[in-house]
């Protein structure tokens, strides 16, 4: 509201925040799939600070269907610029690390894994973490199109793949992946079924 705030500006701005994105090609430190799969890809015990925090995890096509929506919208209505949007999994699907891991453990074989939340040096985490996307819904029509399953599947299909064929090039795998995202927003009418790729 504050700046190229006029209807006949070129500049067309959309404040986006996701939930807990997980997918294949995450390193970052001290997250829990990453930690996860690089452990158990080595056969090791992976240190869990918080099982049972809930967060509303998503895979990373999905926030991103949602920015390339808002892309598209922000092109054609000037009535949403400056406004800002969560992209998340629907409320009633935040599920526990807990559950994650066990969803995860279903692609790795002897997975182990040390429950650290009552270590002294433990630090506060938010036990629970829900974001309300109705905004995206409503302005964009913009839904998630994977259910949790999905989700963990095809995170853990690509680290899986990336580990056992040590392959540094994981492109050929990842576009598979963005295909299946594609079809299956498509067969479902929802999510990325704006955006052609």
């Amino acid at each position: 509201e504050s700046f190229f705030n006029s209807p006949n500006s070129n500049v067309r701005i959309g404040i986006v925040r996701a939930g807990n994105v997980i997918g294949g090609g995450d390193w970052a430190l001290d997250r829990v799939v990453p930690d996860c799969m690089s452990a158990w890809s080595r056969n090791e015990i992976v240190d869990i600070r918080s099982p049972n925090a809930t967060r509303p995890w998503q895979h990373v096509l999905e926030p991103l269907s949602g920015y390339l929506s808002l892309a598209v919208t922000l092109a054609d209505d000037f009535t949403i610029h400056g406004e800002a949007y969560n992209f998340g999994p629907p409320a009633n699907q935040n599920y526990s690390v807990r559950l994650l891991i066990e969803e995860m453990a279903k692609y790795w074989k002897n997975i182990r894994w040390n429950d650290t939340s009552q270590s002294q040096e433990h630090l506060h985490e938010a036990g629970l973490l829900k974001l309300n996307c109705d905004k995206a819904l409503f302005d964009l029509g913009w839904t998630p199109s994977l259910q949790f399953e999905e989700t963990v599947r095809m995170t853990a299909q690509w680290y899986k793949n990336f580990y056992e064929n040590n392959t540094d090039s994981m492109s050929e795998f990842s576009l598979s992946q963005i295909i299946e995202y594609t079809k299956l927003a498509n067969e479902r009418g929802i999510g990325w079924a704006r955006v052609s790729v």
